[in-house]
C-alpha cells in the first residue's frame, strides 16, 4: 500500500464517475468505485477536507460555509434511491472564512455561501472515501472563467493547508466528453487514451514545476485535448490541485488508471 508523508497532508484528484452511479452499484463503475473506497486508507485521517468540485461554477471563488450543508441533487433521470442518498458531514465556516483571506492575500477575489449544498461531485466521492461523514467539509467553486493560470494559482493559495491537516481534494474527471461516453465508435478509446498518457506523463515527469505548469496552462495544445474535454470544467480541479501539490515536487503519482464507459480515466496524488 502506499505511504504518504506524514508531515503534511498529499492533495488528491478523483474522478468522481457519472451522476450517482458509483454509489449505486453500476458495473460500468466498478474500477472507480474500488478506488474510492481505498484511496484514503493510508493517509492521515484530516482535520477537515477542502473539495474543489467540477460542478459549481461562480464569477469569484466560493466557498460553502453552512454549519450543516444540505445535498444537492444536480442531477435528472436516475432511479429513485439516487434521490434518496445523504452525506451529513459538517461544514466548517471558520476555515471557510480562513481560505477566503488566503485567496484575498494573494489576490484572488473569493467570498462565502452559507446557502450552498453538497452537489454531486462533492457527496459522491466522498461518501466511497469517508463514509462516516464525520470530518468537516468545505466545498470550493471554480471561477467562471475557467482560466487555467488563475486555478494553477488558487491552488498555489490553499497549499499552506496541507501542513494544517487539511486535505485538498479535486473532484473532476481526466476525461469528460459525454457523447464519447455513449459512443459506439470504436476510436474513442484510443483517443482518451492519447489524452490519459499526455496527462500522466505531463504530471508525473521529472521537469520542473515551471515547465509542468506551462503545460497545464496550455492543456489545450495536448493531443485529443478537446476531443477529451470540450468544455474543460471537469479538468480544471486538477489544475488547483497541482497549484497545491507542487511546492516541494513537480512530480505528481498516478495512483489510479481505469476504464469507464469505453474511456481512460486517471487519478492522481500529490504527496
Amino acid at each position: 500500500m502506499m505511504q504518504v508523508k506524514a508531515s503534511r497532508m498529499p492533495v488528491l484528484f478523483v474522478p468522481h464517475g457519472g451522476g450517482p452511479m458509483p454509489l449505486l452499484n453500476d458495473a460500468n463503475h466498478n474500477e472507480l468505485r474500488a478506488f474510492l473506497t481505498s484511496v484514503t486508507a493510508p493517509i492521515p485521517t484530516p482535520k477537515a477536507i477542502v473539495l474543489i468540485t467540477a460542478h459549481w461554477e461562480e464569477s469569484i471563488v466560493t466557498l460553502s460555509s453552512s454549519p450543516k450543508p444540505g445535498i444537492l441533487y444536480d442531477y435528472y433521470g436516475f432511479p429513485p434511491e439516487a434521490y434518496q442518498l445523504t452525506y451529513p458531514a459538517p461544514g466548517e465556516p471558520e476555515l471557510a472564512a480562513q481560505i477566503a483571506n488566503m485567496l484575498v492575500d494573494k489576490g484572488i477575489a473569493a467570498r462565502l455561501d452559507s446557502e450552498r449544498a453538497f452537489d454531486h461531485g462533492t457527496f459522491v466521492p466522498l461518501k466511497l472515501m469517508y463514509p462516516e461523514a464525520n470530518i468537516p467539509v468545505v466545498q470550493m467553486s471554480l471561477v467562471r472563467s475557467l482560466d487555467p493560470e488563475t486555478h494553477i494559482a488558487i491552488g498555489e493559495a490553499l497549499a499552506p493547508l496541507r501542513d494544517q491537516g487539511v486535505l485538498i481534494v479535486g473532484s473532476g474527471m481526466s476525461f469528460h466528453n459525454m457523447r464519447a461516453f455513449f459512443s459506439s465508435d470504436p476510436m474513442v478509446q484510443s483517443r482518451s487514451a492519447e489524452f490519459d498518457y499526455w496527462l500522466t506523463q505531463t504530471l508525473t515527469a521529472s521537469d520542473s514545476s515551471a515547465e509542468v505548469k506551462t503545460a497545464l496552462t496550455h492543456w489545450q495544445s495536448a493531443p485529443e485535448a478537446r476531443f477529451s474535454h470540450p468544455r474543460e470544467e471537469h479538468l480544471l480541479p486538477l489544475h488547483v490541485c497541482f497549484g497545491a501539490g507542487h511546492s516541494d515536487s513537480s512530480q505528481a503519482l498516478c495512483n489510479f488508471n481505469g476504464i469507464l464507459l469505453n474511456t481512460l480515466i486517471s487519478g492522481y496524488i500529490w504527496q
